[in-house]
C-alpha cells in the first residue's frame, strides 16, 4: 500500500479546482473533494495491485484519477472491468460512512448533504460512457473484447468524442459561466486530442506487449487474403487470444508471432503476406 501512496500525483487542474474553492472560502468542501477523488482513484490502483498490474503513476483528477501502467491493454477484459469500476464502488462506503457519521457531534446535517453531493456527482459523472472516464472504460473494455483491439481503440474514441460533443453544448446551454465544468470539459477535451494523436503509439505499445507476452487464454483462426499487407494483418489481432492467420489452401497458416516480427522488421512491414511467408 505505500508503494502505491508514492505514486500518487495531483493533475494541475485538480490543483486549480481546489485553489478557487480555498479562495471562495470553501476549505471544508476542497478537504471532501480531496478525500472522495482520492479514495476514488486509490480503489482503482489497489486492484489493480493485486492483480499484478505494473503501475507507474497514479494522477488524481478533479472526476476520479488515471492510473498509468505498462499493461498496455493485454491484461484480461474480466480484470480490466474489475479495476475500472473498483473506484466507482468506493463511493457506496464513503456515502454508508457518512450517514453513519450522523450519529456523532462531529458530522452535521449540513456536512452530510455536501458531501453526499459530491459522492453521487463524482460517481455519476465518472460513469459518462466519455473517455477517459471509468464509463468510456467499460465501453472500450466491451469493444475491445468483441472486436480486434485496433478497430476497439477507433470506435471507443469516436464514440467518446460524439458524446463529449454534445455534453460540451449542453453544458454552454445550461450552465455557461460554471468555471470549473468549463475547466472539466476542457481537460476532457484536451486529453482527447492527445490521444488521438497518440493512438498509433497506443497500438504499437499494445504489439510490443504481446511480442514479449507469453501464453493466451485462446486461440483465433484468421482468414485473410494472401494479398493482405502485414500491417493490414496486424490490426486483426484480438486481446485475450492467440492468432493463427489463414491465407488459404496454397499458402497455408501463419502463426501470430512470425507476423509480429514482420511488422517490426520496417523492410517487411508493407509486403503482402504471400510474399514474406
Amino acid at each position: 500500500m505505500i508503494s502505491l501512496l508514492k505514486k500518487v500525483h495531483i493533475h494541475p487542474v485538480l490543483w486549480g479546482i481546489l485553489g478557487i474553492g480555498g479562495l471562495t472560502g470553501y476549505f471544508k468542501e476542497i478537504i471532501m473533494l480531496f478525500l472522495i477523488v482520492f479514495v476514488h482513484e486509490l480503489g482503482h490502483s489497489y486492484a489493480a495491485y493485486r492483480f499484478g498490474w505494473r503501475i507507474r503513476k497514479i494522477m488524481l483528477l478533479p472526476f476520479g484519477g488515471m492510473a498509468e501502467t505498462e499493461e498496455y491493454g493485454n491484461r484480461p477484459v474480466k480484470e480490466e472491468i474489475i479495476v475500472t469500476i473498483s473506484g466507482p464502488l468506493q463511493h457506496l462506503w464513503l456515502i454508508g460512512a457518512s450517514y453513519l457519521l450522523l450519529a456523532t457531534p462531529l458530522w452535521s446535517e449540513g456536512d452530510h448533504q455536501v458531501f453526499l453531493f459530491h459522492n453521487l456527482t463524482i460517481l455519476l459523472f465518472n460513469l459518462l460512457p466519455v473517455l477517459p472516464l471509468d464509463g468510456g472504460k467499460l465501453i472500450f473494455a466491451f469493444l475491445s473484447w468483441l472486436l480486434p483491439f485496433h478497430q476497439a481503440v477507433r470506435f471507443s474514441f469516436y464514440f467518446s468524442a460524439i458524446l463529449l460533443s454534445a455534453i460540451t453544448i449542453i453544458s454552454l446551454l445550461i450552465l455557461p459561466f460554471h468555471l470549473n465544468l468549463i475547466i472539466v470539459v476542457l481537460f476532457l477535451w484536451v486529453h482527447h486530442y492527445l490521444e488521438w494523436k497518440q493512438r498509433h503509439f497506443l497500438f504499437l505499445r499494445f504489439l510490443l506487449e504481446r511480442k514479449r507476452k507469453a501464453g493466451f487464454k485462446g486461440e483465433m483462426q484468421v482468414k485473410v487474403s494472401p494479398a493482405t499487407t502485414v500491417t493490414e494483418a496486424i490490426k486483426k489481432v484480438n486481446r485475450e487470444r492467440y492468432h493463427y492467420f489463414t491465407l488459404g489452401s496454397n499458402y497455408g497458416v501463419i502463426e501470430e508471432r512470425e507476423i509480429l516480427n514482420a511488422f517490426f522488421d520496417e523492410k517487411k512491414r508493407l509486403l503482402p503476406l504471400m510474399k514474406i511467408f
